[in-house]
């Protein structure tokens, strides 16, 4: 598309990952922008290194050999060798400039940096690549994260723009925003992948950091207006996956059953793809144990929502 406005500023969106060819979030091949920023603390977050709009160094201990070329590069100092271990450490309290020269100098790749500002026509231009793909599959492009309406204006614009080159559109979001700013992404949304995390507000609270009255009630608006909406259900083994709690879900979403918006629902076991990352930023886990579903486990939350006659999936990755 390129920009077509010479001289006019330009909309920017802060992410931190493109995925291409994924068929996991909505519908047909898609392209999955993950925008930089998230107002829910998640203990099982996959991308942690999106929970924050700001550059993160990311660092494989592993595969570090401790020769210092990086240190001399940091503008800030954020790499250093320490004096008593002769290793090499990252300081967390200084925050990265995102020039990426110790990325650069690294001679066994061992640092990568999280996050990076594109403009509107850029991301375009990386979505329309493949569009060959979409018009085949009935895909499109899929705003994650993070949480792209943390980046409303940004969000809106790259949604509008892709539905102007007439590109279908999805938002996989946690629904943790202002209503009005749901609503005017909804626009130019085809689809809503919209997290149920837990129907217990204290419960979401506990493990999400956030209340889900807001999260509900954009829920329920979205579905009223006869926006597209998917729900989709992450699951973990002794945190979320009981009878009661799947029943109160289910019993909520019931009133919009026969709604021909509502996409139906999809479940999400915990995967442990994203632990990693945690050590590579220098922070701890959040999750004790090993709280994966089986088939079995599966099989049973699924008969349990089928009794409901509503449409539901398990998603395997």
């Amino acid at each position: 598309m390129g920009n077509k406005n010479l001289g006019i500023i330009e909309r920017k969106a802060t992410i931190f990952n493109v995925q291409k060819y994924n068929m996991y979030d909505g519908p047909g091949v898609r392209t999955l922008i993950f925008f930089q920023g998230c107002p829910l603390r998640c203990k099982w977050c996959a991308n942690p290194e999106g929970l924050l709009k700001k550059y993160r160094v990311m660092f494989k201990s592993n595969s570090c050999v401790n020769c210092g070329a990086c240190v001399s590069v940091c503008p800030v100092g954020i790499h250093t060798i320490s004096n008593e271990s002769l290793k090499h450490e990252v300081n967390r309290n200084i925050d990265c400039t995102g020039c990426k020269k110790c990325v650069d100098a690294c001679l066994k790749s061992a640092l990568s940096i999280a996050g990076e500002v594109k403009t509107i026509s850029e991301l375009v231009e990386i979505v329309e690549e493949d569009i060959t793909f979409y018009e085949v599959s009935g895909g499109g492009v899929t705003l994650g994260g993070g949480e792209a309406l943390m980046q409303p204006e940004a969000a809106c614009n790259l949604l509008m723009a892709c539905k102007q080159e007439g590109i279908n559109t999805a938002i996989e979001t946690c629904g943790y925003a202002k209503m009005e700013t749901v609503l005017k992404a909804a626009e130019f949304t085809d689809l809503f992948l919209f997290d149920l995390k837990h129907i217990d507000s204290d419960k979401h609270s506990q493990l999400t950091g956030v209340r889900n009255e807001q999260i509900l009630e954009n829920l329920k608006e979205l579905l009223r207006r006869k926006y597209n909406v998917k729900i989709r259900m992450p699951l973990l083994k002794g945190v979320n996956d009981c009878k009661d709690d799947i029943e109160n879900a289910m019993e909520f979403l019931m009133p919009f059953k026969d709604y021909k918006n509502f996409k139906g629902i999809d479940l999400l076991p915990y995967h442990k793809m994203g632990v990693n990352k945690y050590k590579q930023l220098g922070i701890e886990y959040p999750i004790e144990g090993d709280p994966s579903l089986n088939n079995e486990d599966l099989d049973r939350i699924e008969s349990w929502i089928k009794k409901y006659d509503l449409p539901v999936k398990v998603i395997r990755h």
